[in-house]
């Protein structure tokens, strides 16, 4: 009965907060009416969802997400360090990363996070899904970048996300 009242509890979550932070409010009619849109978008469109993800471990979510936030402001600093040095000292590049991550969720939000730090945008994912091309703004080490993004961002989003 829940399942199909909320086919995605998370997703309910998040509209709300989402929604409150949009309208800068928690005043009643905006609770109520974000709690509408909240429960009706994500019942509306679950068909067009064909897989259902489960938050397996949330206080490694709740890690994962302090770190993203913390990586961007770094790499904010970082970036602004390197556009106004001299430009002939940047390498940008291409790297291509091997994806342990399987699930479509998983891969999206490596893929956003990736491309939610400064200095680096995921640019392609091959259409088996096992490799995601990524374009970093400058690259002395490729491979440190890769065991990097493996180790912060990709081992938790396999921890966290698992299908139901």
């Amino acid at each position: 009965m829940l399942n199909r009242m909320f086919p995605h509890p998370i997703l309910t979550i998040v509209l709300l907060i989402v929604w409150l932070f949009l309208n800068n409010t928690i005043a009643a009619g905006h609770v109520v009416l974000g709690l509408i849109l909240a429960i009706l978008i994500p019942w509306l469109t679950s068909a067009y969802w064909p897989e259902h993800n489960c938050v397996k471990k949330p206080f490694t979510l709740f890690k994962f997400l302090l770190i993203v936030v913390w990586d961007i402001i770094i790499a904010n600093l970082k970036v602004a360090v390197l556009i106004l040095g001299k430009s002939n000292n940047l390498k940008p590049g291409f790297i291509t990363i091997e994806l342990d991550v399987k699930t479509p969720l998983g891969i999206s939000v490596l893929a956003n996070v990736i491309s939610l730090t400064p200095g680096t945008v995921s640019c392609d994912l091959s259409m088996d899904r096992q490799f995601l091309l990524i374009h970093a703004l400058h690259i002395d080490d490729a491979q440190q970048i890769i065991d990097e993004i493996k180790q912060r961002y990709e081992k938790p989003i396999i921890e966290v996300f698992t299908a139901c």
